[in-house]
């Protein structure tokens, strides 16, 4: 059994379903507001089929993993995400991935950032799979992986920093632009969270 540093935190690994979840945050957001009870939001929205799923268990699953993602930002930020642009919402739901998910917040901070800061380019997969063997060596969830979870893992996170504007179906980085109010919201926290972003704000 590989034992890392301090005992290194297992990896939640269960952000297969749908992609960055914007329009589902753009949906669940208000609710949240009114009740201010995620239990409740989550109650309502699988009743109500309000992300409007094929199926009953793809409802509650878009759901759930929403609700997810919505609770790792703070009540401010979901306040302002339900009259933000859609960038603007792109770049805090992928704050929101990268806070509730150690494996993305990772990976957008020595990766995705330090490749654009130093002017790499370009994230592949190859890059990501670099990554991912270094992660294995003091994470043992991270060995136990199917190969075609794997490979589902990295095509959603890729899929996720497309979505947020982050990268081109080339996978060539995107510089971002945070709007006042988005940075703001970031580097209200410590460390900021501009980190999970390639842009040369700190």
């Amino acid at each position: 059994m590989n034992s890392g540093p301090a005992a290194a935190p297992r990896y939640a690994l269960s952000f297969t379903t749908g992609g960055l979840l914007e329009r589902e945050a753009a949906v669940l957001a208000p609710i949240y507001l009114e009740h201010r009870d995620w239990e409740e939001v989550r109650d309502l929205a699988v009743e109500a089929n309000l992300l409007q799923a094929r199926t009953y268990r793809t409802g509650v699953r878009r759901v759930r993993e929403t609700v997810k993602r919505l609770s790792a930002l703070s009540n401010h930020e979901i306040e302002i995400l339900t009259e933000v642009t859609a960038s603007e919402r792109g770049h805090l739901m992928w704050a929101a991935a990268c806070r509730r998910y150690g494996l993305i917040g990772e990976f957008a901070e020595e990766v995705l950032r330090e490749r654009f800061l130093t002017l790499a380019g370009t994230v592949s997969y190859d890059d990501y799979d670099s990554f991912y063997r270094a992660k294995a060596m003091w994470h043992d969830e991270l060995d136990a992986v199917t190969e075609l979870s794997y490979k589902k893992l990295r095509e959603v996170i890729f899929k996720m920093m497309g979505e947020a504007g982050l990268l081109t179906k080339q996978r060539a980085i995107e510089p971002v632009l945070l709007s006042a109010r988005v940075a703001e919201c970031l580097t209200e926290r410590t460390p900021s969270d501009i980190r999970f972003f390639p842009t040369r704000l700190t």
